[in-house]
């Protein structure tokens, strides 16, 4: 029997991750019947380019599949641990609920050219540990406003050539995730942020796990 459930957020920056997350930390509180175990890792735990003293460093594929293979353990022995106890316990007192953000899609997308072998073997095992991936979207009529309405003041001086140029990248971006998050293994649900309404988008997701 398995303790463990647990949800991958994925997206493309501003696409409303960390509100997500926010909401799903406050739902799952609420319930009486949850988890009191709870892992919430943000994507600076996880993902491949990272803020080091100030300046952005990507980390090479073994690196990220060193970083990736180290949550998956540490999921993997907590699970286990659980598991020996026993079966007797209800989910809020042994139950294990985590949350991730930037992870198995985030490395396709860096590498997807590379062998596909050991991020699939990771994918299989967050599988058994209860994953489902989220991937946040926004339409690509409202990419330019979401990337604005976080930091407008780092826009001002910026080019309508720059905008628009900010914008298709981020359109790209978004399409090559849709297309890795169907290969992967793992069972993935888009939701459309324009709305902005992160409680909702949490109860739907929370809606799926139970």
């Amino acid at each position: 029997m398995s303790h463990i459930r647990g949800i991958i957020l994925e997206g493309y920056s501003h696409a409303g991750k960390t509100s997500v997350l926010k909401a799903l930390k406050l739902l799952q509180a609420q319930e009486e019947s949850s988890e009191r175990s709870i892992i919430v890792l943000s994507e600076h735990y996880s993902q491949v380019l990272n803020n080091v003293h100030g300046e952005f460093k990507s980390l090479s594929r073994d690196e990220h599949l060193h970083i990736l293979k180290e949550r998956v353990s540490m999921l993997r022995q907590l699970n286990e641990w659980s598991t020996y106890l026993g079966p007797d316990a209800s989910r809020a007192s042994r139950g294990i609920f985590f949350i991730l953000e930037r992870f198995h899609l985030n490395h396709r997308l860096a590498f997807p050219s590379d062998s596909l072998y050991e991020i699939e073997s990771l994918e299989n095992e967050m599988l058994h540990l209860g994953a489902t991936c989220v991937l946040l979207t926004v339409s690509s009529s409202n990419v330019e406003g979401r990337m604005q309405s976080r930091t407008p003041h780092e826009w001002i001086s910026k080019s309508r050539e720059e905008i628009r140029k900010s914008a298709d990248e981020f359109i790209q971006t978004q399409s090559e995730l849709r297309k890795q998050s169907s290969l992967s293994i793992l069972p993935t649900i888009e939701i459309n942020t324009d709305n902005k309404d992160w409680i909702t988008y949490a109860k739907r997701i929370m809606n799926l796990l139970n």
